[in-house]
């Protein structure tokens, strides 16, 4: 016969200090913006804090698939810089999509960084009045145990702060010599196209030059840090199993409640993490819309949006047989041919008239000519 708990005290959470270290993925999600902020050395219960105590800190933020290309000084980064990834949201484009953006500095422009009101702003305030919370029920309880595991794991999270606080270092032109303008374009993996319209001061900030993480403490002192902090995490663990049944009730309605709040936050576009008001970006609309069809159609529409092709062939994006290499002579030919910028009524800007899919068939062996290319 199945036997099941007939009273209240027979119930047994000595397990409930292994709800205190679930929930790496959501944690990890965003670990490195939170400890951008000031708010990380806040006092709070934190899901999964092992997960911070590392063995060796990043030291760049973690880049985004895809390719960059220089318009005019012909740079090229095989991938997407995170911080230029997070201004632009690539990853929501559709495929074959095309954008042109014109991004400017802001007057007075503020440094990059975490925002000090968003939503992991909001679950650091949350983890603090968990702690308070339970340091208050601790103390009305009388339960020593369960207020030296409240009190050792809030502290970890100041000290796992205090280790992990950085600060974002992009790169400076520090040369003062004229140069080119700074457009970019953007390849993402699913075809679509980014044109950035901006300086070289700019496009070395975001596209080019890796980002560099600038931490408050040096290796040494981290690794110190790190041993107290097991340490702390490892006794508040074993203070918990042994608190009083209440208090572990009261820890496990906590841990789940924060989890399902990081979970939640960790879902959310990245962009609402990042104060990126240092940048100002305009969308430039073009009559022919951001969609296209096809690869061809697209990469027709970011070379006429750039009036070259020479990116296009440094970056490889176009296949290398004679039929392409054609294709791409003559469509810098047309993107080229209009004299200055042209718009319609509505103020769009017009590209010029040209079927780049027919003309491509027929650069190609006109029998074996296919569609959607």
């Amino acid at each position: 016969m199945l036997q099941f708990l007939r009273r209240y005290v027979d119930l047994q959470l000595d397990i409930v200090g292994f709800l205190a270290i679930l929930g790496e993925a959501s944690v990890l999600a965003n670990a490195q913006v939170s400890s951008l902020s000031k708010w990380s050395y806040l006092p709070r219960l934190l899901p999964a804090p092992q997960a911070l105590i590392r063995s060796t800190r990043p030291e760049r933020l973690k880049p985004s698939r895809g390719l960059v290309v220089g318009c005019q000084s012909g740079g090229i980064n095989h991938q997407v810089n995170h911080v230029a990834h997070i201004l632009h949201d690539g990853d929501r484009l559709r495929e074959y999509s095309v954008r042109c953006i014109k991004l400017t500095k802001s007057l007075n422009p503020n440094p990059v960084k975490a925002t000090s009101t968003g939503p992991l702003t909001w679950v650091s305030i949350l983890g603090c009045a968990m702690s308070v919370g339970l340091i208050i029920v601790s103390i009305v309880e009388r339960d020593g145990m369960s207020l030296l595991a409240t009190v050792l794991l809030s502290l970890l999270s100041s000290f796992i702060g205090i280790g992990s606080k950085w600060s974002l270092e992009l790169p400076k032109r520090r040369a003062k010599r004229i140069v080119p303008p700074g457009d970019v374009v953007i390849k993402y993996p699913q075809g679509a196209f980014d044109v950035v319209k901006c300086n070289e001061e700019i496009a070395r900030e975001l596209y080019f030059a890796p980002e560099k993480c600038i931490y408050s403490v040096n290796e040494q002192l981290y690794r110190i840090i790190s041993l107290v902090g097991t340490l702390m995490l490892m006794f508040g663990v074993i203070a918990l199993a042994n608190a009083k049944l209440e208090l572990q009730i009261a820890y496990a309605a906590a841990y789940i409640f924060l989890n399902t709040g990081y979970w939640t936050v960790a879902a959310l576009p990245q962009r609402w993490h990042w104060d990126l008001t240092a940048y100002h970006t305009e969308d430039v609309e073009y009559a022919c819309g951001v969609e296209s069809d096809n690869f061809t159609e697209a990469l027709w529409k970011a070379i006429a949006m750039t009036r070259s092709t020479e990116w296009a062939k440094i970056g490889d994006i176009a296949p290398v047989s004679k039929g392409w290499k054609d294709w791409l002579d003559k469509a810098e030919e047309m993107a080229t041919s209009d004299l200055g910028e042209q718009r319609d009524i509505k103020g769009r800007v017009l590209l010029p008239d040209w079927d780049c899919q027919k003309a491509l068939d027929e650069y190609l062996h006109p029998d074996a000519a296919v569609k959607n290319v």
